[in-house]
């Protein structure tokens, strides 16, 4: 059974249920991850005994506001539009990811999952290497890339397939206004002589990319080049506090086959066709133990066992 097949057979009541939205759920949740954020950064500010030990987990809360800006992209974060639409636009200029240009990369690859010509993802391979591997879990890639597409949109010469003509003129705006914000908020902390920021925001982030890069890859890494959802994206088992971080994305073959499902519905989707589902993992460290020793056998010339 594909995720077409599996969509079709819900009965109007359990779509209705599924899909519907809640403003109060979205402002709980985005409550506790930006009051959290909040409340690290005043502790390292203040600089309570050993805050320099806080700064791993603020850069996790931080990096992790992806897959926030991810389910407002959606519009599944909350009810109202203008909520989803202030929420992306807050998270993008947090991790330095422009959220209109990543609305149309992303839904390009919701079109276009595991398709090797059409997928935006997957122009930028998966590691197949250990040193890749390495290499992509640092994160400095994604940093200069992302710095790179800003920058490239702010002069106008986005040439990406996904940004249809009209967009130009938006990502173009987006980027120049982002821009505008960080050379204000640098110059700011230069005529306060204050390096505030650098331990409370950008020191962080770049401590917690690696754990974005680990969760991230589990989403489709070693997942087959398939139309099927259920097949080409991976599902992961995990705790309730890591579900609750990433925003219920664990469940990723669930959003991949019904990205109309709102974040606090998906468990509850996920009961629903589990066994239908094709990629699995029991974990993300099972996972990353099973990629790696793949890689390992591949350098070795061993067939994957």
């Amino acid at each position: 059974m594909d995720h077409r097949t599996i969509i079709a057979s819900l009965t109007s009541a359990e779509r209705d249920r599924l899909t519907a939205k809640s403003d109060s759920v979205g402002l709980v949740q985005l409550a506790v991850h930006w009051g959290a954020i909040v409340l690290l950064g005043w502790l390292i500010t203040v600089q309570v005994p050993f805050w320099p030990l806080l700064m791993l987990p603020q850069g996790i809360l931080i990096v992790f506001l992806f897959t926030l800006l991810h389910e407002s992209i959606h519009r599944t974060a909350f009810a109202t539009q203008m909520l989803n639409d202030i929420v992306a636009r807050a998270c993008s200029f947090m991790i330095v990811l422009p959220s209109d240009w990543f609305r149309y990369f992303h839904f390009a690859h919701h079109r276009f999952t595991q398709d090797p010509q059409n997928d935006p993802e997957l122009a930028f391979p998966k590691p197949e290497t250990l040193r890749e591997y390495l290499v992509y879990l640092s994160g400095l890639t994604v940093w200069w890339g992302q710095i790179k597409t800003l920058a490239i949109n702010a002069a106008g010469r986005c040439r990406d397939a996904f940004v249809p003509a009209k967009g130009h003129a938006k990502v173009r705006i987006e980027a120049q206004t982002m821009l505008i914000l960080y050379a204000l908020i640098i110059g700011i902390s230069v005529f306060l002589q204050t390096a505030v920021l650098v331990y409370v925001w950008i020191l962080p982030a770049v401590l917690g990319q690696p754990f974005l890069r680990l969760y991230l890859l589990a989403e489709h890494g070693r997942c087959p080049f398939v139309a099927n959802m259920l097949e080409n994206s991976r599902t992961t088992t995990t705790n309730w506090l890591i579900r609750k971080l990433a925003w219920n994305m664990p469940y990723h073959a669930e959003h991949h086959a019904y990205p109309g499902v709102p974040f606090y519905r998906l468990p509850e989707f996920h009961a629903l066709i589990r066994t239908h589902l094709k990629e699995t993992e029991a974990g993300y460290v099972r996972f990353h133990a099973r990629y790696i020793e793949q890689l390992r056998q591949a350098s070795n010339g061993e067939r994957p066992g």
